[in-house]
């Protein structure tokens, strides 16, 4: 199966010490599985993981007023939640992630000293580590405009039917995201890769897409 030659560890140097993954998994089936896995995470949190409502949050960690968090999720030692984010779906936060205030994030995981500075959408997306969203950057998990919706990723020049219509990106330890930057439906970006602001990543135009 061609998800498998994707191997997260090449993306995210964190990603072996989150959960109980099975690497023969692609990205976009293991955000699927990812309520599951967050709840069997849950149990195996020790007592600086407090309680609310369907969250699992570290004890060291900042959550301000208006927050709403919608269950299963994990959030880890010394994150910081902006007042009127939104996280739901399923959504685990590694240490020290900053979500600013209006963010919305959706089904997705966010590696250590990740930042997404404000009104900030994150679907349905794998984040490394020290990656940084500027101001109204956008992960997209869907194709609204397209009568196929059907998501495929580009991976060594060629495009591959991924056999999901929700996943929004993978994205390498370290990547610099513009403000007001757009990364369309399964984008992949190598550690180190810089997006810049207003900028559009669209790696499978319509007539790129393999029929």
């Amino acid at each position: 199966m061609f998800g498998n030659m994707i191997k997260l560890s090449t993306y995210l140097s964190r990603f072996e010490l989150s959960l109980l993954y099975d690497p023969s998994t692609s990205p976009w089936h293991l955000l699927q599985k990812l309520p599951d896995l967050l709840r069997k995470l849950q149990e195996q949190l020790d007592e600086e993981y407090v309680q609310q409502g369907e969250a699992m949050i570290h004890t060291s960690a900042k959550i301000e007023p208006g927050v709403m968090l919608k269950g299963p999720m994990v959030i880890g030692p010394n994150c910081f939640v902006g007042a009127h984010a939104y996280l739901r779906g399923g959504v685990f936060l590694d240490e020290r992630v900053s979500i600013g205030p209006g963010c919305e994030i959706k089904s997705s995981m966010l590696f250590t000293g990740t930042s997404a500075a404000h009104f900030n959408f994150i679907g349905d997306s794998i984040v490394g580590s020290q990656v940084n969203f500027e101001a109204g950057s956008i992960t997209a998990n869907h194709y609204n405009e397209r009568t196929d919706k059907r998501i495929f990723v580009r991976y060594a020049g060629e495009s591959h039917d991924t056999g999901v219509v929700k996943f929004g990106a993978l994205i390498g330890d370290g990547t610099r995201i513009g403000a007001n930057a757009v990364l369309s439906p399964g984008t992949l970006l190598e550690p180190g890769s810089i997006v810049g602001r207003l900028e559009l990543v669209e790696q499978n135009p319509p007539e790129h897409v393999a029929q």
